[in-house]
């Protein structure tokens, strides 16, 4: 038996109601604004509703003598995680995303508050498991269980700055308009290197590859096998590279295993970004004379799963 009990700390996202309530104010005028435009507004108070009992009764599961701290998504670039917290993500599978850069070997449970009609990928246990699985983590007895150390993409700009994802990374103008760089692979075939001018590039995990690379790898008729969520290799994609006289299409998809890299040198005066998991509001600049390069992360998000 552990002498001292990790803390729990538990992590949610803001629902949709609570995004009408920053607007609005009020749930009247929420609900106003809601059913003037044609929308249920019961919908939405459901699933708040499944939120809340959710995080009801997975605090209620912790031990009193247990220490425990919430936390929102808004607050993740300021929360303090000490060394053995145990993370429980309460919500949709989007969330575990959210916090993974954060981490750094920390356990994460997955808590899916609507089974019945989302799919849980990686909330992959309901809120009336809370009780055994915090039994099995405060005792040490996690034999009923697996662990998925997760693949982490990482990209690390030339003066040291990174940004860590778990699904994929984006790298070209923030607009989504033509990024112009220099891209080349190393630790595949010498000489692999170009310069593009596209829609921007998707470095993507095998976690990832069930999401927005999925979408890509469907419209461009791409039959090669994508990294599985546990397999130390990446993809990447370029979005529409635009063949001219100065630039080309050839570089346009691969993989990445371990200890290969993806670089990538600006040629945009301005608005380059790299960003992760779909979060633009959290970039590294990608601009003229700056270079990112890409490749497998040292970190895993370590994710507990039933068998």
């Amino acid at each position: 038996m552990q002498t001292t009990l990790p803390r729990i700390v538990v992590i949610t996202r803001p629902t949709p109601l609570d995004m009408l309530l920053r607007r609005f104010g009020t749930q009247d005028n929420a609900k106003f604004y809601v059913e003037s435009r044609g929308q249920d507004f019961a919908r939405l108070l459901h699933i708040h509703e499944l939120q809340m009992l959710a995080v009801t009764a997975v605090l209620r599961a912790i031990p009193a003598e247990q220490r425990r701290a919430q936390a929102s998504r808004d607050d993740l670039d300021r929360f303090l995680f000490n060394p053995d917290d145990v993370i429980f993500a309460i919500g949709q599978d989007g969330l575990i995303p959210n916090v993974a850069k954060y981490l750094d070997g920390h356990t994460v449970v997955g808590f899916n508050p609507d089974p019945a009609t989302v799919g849980g990928l990686l909330c992959r246990f309901t809120p009336a498991d809370a009780a055994g699985v915090i039994k099995a983590l405060n005792s040490g007895t996690l034999g009923a269980f697996v662990f998925e150390r997760r693949t982490m993409v990482v990209a690390v700009r030339e003066d040291g700055q990174q940004l860590l994802a778990l699904n994929e990374l984006f790298i070209g103008h923030h607009t989504h308009q033509s990024a112009k760089y220099r891209v080349s692979v190393h630790g595949q075939r010498p000489g692999l290197s170009e310069r593009h001018s596209s829609s921007g590039v998707i470095v993507s995990t095998g976690t990832g590859a069930t999401g927005w690379t999925a979408s890509i790898v469907k419209q461009r008729g791409i039959t090669q096998e994508l990294p599985a969520a546990i397999e130390r290799r990446l993809t990447y994609m370029v979005r529409e590279p635009w063949p001219s006289m100065a630039t080309g299409t050839e570089v346009n998809f691969g993989f990445l295993a371990e200890g290969e890299t993806l670089t990538l040198s600006s040629e945009m005066e301005e608005g380059g970004v790299v960003f992760g998991d779909g979060i633009e509001a959290d970039f590294l600049e990608f601009n003229e004379g700056q270079t990112i390069t890409v490749r497998v992360a040292d970190r895993t998000l370590n994710l507990l799963a039933k068998p």
